[in-house]
């Protein structure tokens, strides 16, 4: 059986978490408390996986015994489809619990900042990232995670060309980082009166937010400019130069923020936007000089990869990495989209 090794492990270490928290030092220490709690969801959750895991396979495995042995060519159909469902599950449920054992990013448990940008197919890509964006925002909303738009550059049709967003709760990062990439849209624009599909792409980049002691930034390695809040079109909507801009000169990266009231605030959001990318900045540098090699769960997580088409017309979404489709798009753009998000 698949696991069988891991899953002795895995029971050996939730009964020693059953021991420290049922010990007097963990119940008067609230941090230790909630640690041993949290590593015990994980341990069983684990531990159901597996079990699940191998309950498939033996009914796949009965299954297909059967359908050998059987004559009439109906029942024969019926149980080969119940073997091909078996192993679509377990595919998909092997899958899950290979990444379940791999060790913890120590950045997953944060908040994340959520960058959205249209790419080839000028208005229609902007429509799109706006309505990605809306689908991200009502699955927060599942999730009880607090959205703030940090700056948005909106186009004449009301799409994005641009959405930066802060998604503050637990575990943001760790379940948006695989949406990193290029996300294609195949339909029918608004704006073609012909009826031909377009292809369209937007970009999306998920970032953990930094803390204060991981990034520090020189004051005079920054420029801060100010300006005024523009809406669509350009049109000035603030009387006050309150929007911010600043330029981190030694890497050239660059942050506006112009959706708080006070440039005070926009500074502040800019920074914290400025650090979550320093901090992804050295990320990378790092990653690339230990390996280029990453887990084949999520690919290369480089954001020029194609990561997945949204197919209107067959009302299909396909995972290119997971070579998986989903056919209820419409659903899923209405903020059912944790379906795709967990599965990657």
């Amino acid at each position: 059986m698949y696991f069988q090794e891991d899953y002795q492990k895995i029971k050996a270490e939730l009964e020693e978490v059953e021991k420290q928290l049922s010990s007097q030092s963990v119940a008067l220490d609230l941090e230790k408390m909630r640690d041993f709690s949290r590593r015990y969801s994980e341990l069983k959750e684990l531990m159901e996986k597996i079990e699940e895991l191998w309950l498939l396979e033996k009914n796949k495995q009965e299954s297909q015994e059967l359908a050998d042995q059987e004559s009439d060519e109906e029942m024969k159909d019926f149980l080969l489809e119940e073997v091909l469902n078996s192993t679509e599950k377990i595919v998909s449920l092997e899958r899950k619990i290979s990444r379940l054992l791999l060790p913890p990013d120590p950045n997953d448990t944060r908040s994340a900042f959520l960058e959205i940008r249209s790419g080839a197919g000028g208005e229609e890509a902007a429509l799109f990232a706006a309505e990605l964006f809306r689908s991200y925002a009502l699955y927060a909303q599942l999730k009880n995670w607090k959205v703030e738009i940090v700056s948005q550059n909106i186009s004449d049709l009301g799409g994005a060309k641009e959405i930066v967003a802060f998604i503050a709760g637990r575990n943001v990062y760790g379940t948006l980082k695989n949406e990193s990439g290029v996300h294609r849209v195949q339909r029918v624009p608004e704006t073609e009166k012909n009826g031909r599909i377009h292809t369209s792409t937007i970009t999306v980049a998920v970032l953990p937010e930094a803390e204060k002691a991981e990034i520090a930034i020189n004051p005079s390695d920054i420029r801060v400019d100010v300006f005024r809040s523009s809406g669509p079109g350009g049109q000035s909507v603030n009387t006050t130069d309150s929007a911010v801009r600043i330029t981190h000169l030694p890497t050239g990266l660059v942050v506006s923020c112009q959706d708080q009231k006070s440039q005070h605030k926009n500074k502040d959001k800019a920074l914290q936007v400025l650090s979550a990318r320093l901090l992804a900045f050295e990320e990378e540098k790092k990653h690339r000089e230990i390996s280029d090699l990453r887990s084949s769960q999520v690919g290369t997580g480089d954001r020029s990869e194609k990561i997945r088409t949204y197919n209107y017309p067959q009302n299909r979404i396909t995972d290119h990495r997971l070579k998986k489709s989903w056919h209820n798009l419409e659903e899923i753009m209405q903020g059912k989209i944790g379906e795709v998000v967990e599965e990657g």
